[in-house]
């Protein structure tokens, strides 16, 4: 209980930055719903749960199992506007990359509230948003591949603030 408690007093958002799959956009809005986030930004080109039509993706519904309908997500265009808004607002905004300046994630705290940024599947985030982030924390890779799939680095550092470390 003291972890939800600490999340409602310190809000979590995730961004979700060109994300192209919409498996991938629909596993992390589930995963962001169960980790307690308080909203989730979908940015560029990441698919948005409705249509431009209104109608449902069921393509992310599928992989959400519904949690489209009890998060709440908004779609941004312009990610930098996004991020300057949020700073000004107080919020601290991280983007989990890979980068010559990155932190480890078990470094992050809770401790104001925090936007997690996710980029896009193959190329990540352009290094002038990464400049323009507050911090940059990267999940260490000990096997021969360089990264994971974008929606489980999501659910590795949303539950790692979620807990409270």
């Amino acid at each position: 209980m003291g972890a939800r408690n600490n999340i409602v007093r310190n809000k979590m958002f995730l961004v979700l930055h060109n994300i192209r799959s919409t498996h991938n956009v629909g596993a992390m809005l589930r995963t962001a719903d169960g980790a307690g986030a308080h909203k989730v930004y979908l940015c560029g080109h990441t698919p948005t749960p409705v249509d431009r039509f209104g109608r449902k993706r069921r393509d992310i519904t599928k992989t959400s199992l519904g949690a489209e309908d009890m998060i709440e997500w908004e779609h941004v265009k312009d990610l930098s506007e996004l991020i300057t808004q949020m700073q000004q607002d107080g919020v601290r905004v991280v983007a989990v990359e890979q980068c010559r300046w990155s932190v480890p994630y078990t470094t992050l705290t809770l401790n104001r509230p925090t936007a997690l940024i996710m980029g896009e599947e193959v190329y990540g985030i352009a290094d002038e948003l990464l400049q323009q982030c507050d911090a940059v924390a990267e999940i260490p890779m000990y096997g021969k591949k360089e990264s994971l799939n974008v929606s489980v680095a999501a659910g590795i550092v949303l539950y790692r603030l979620a807990q409270g470390s």
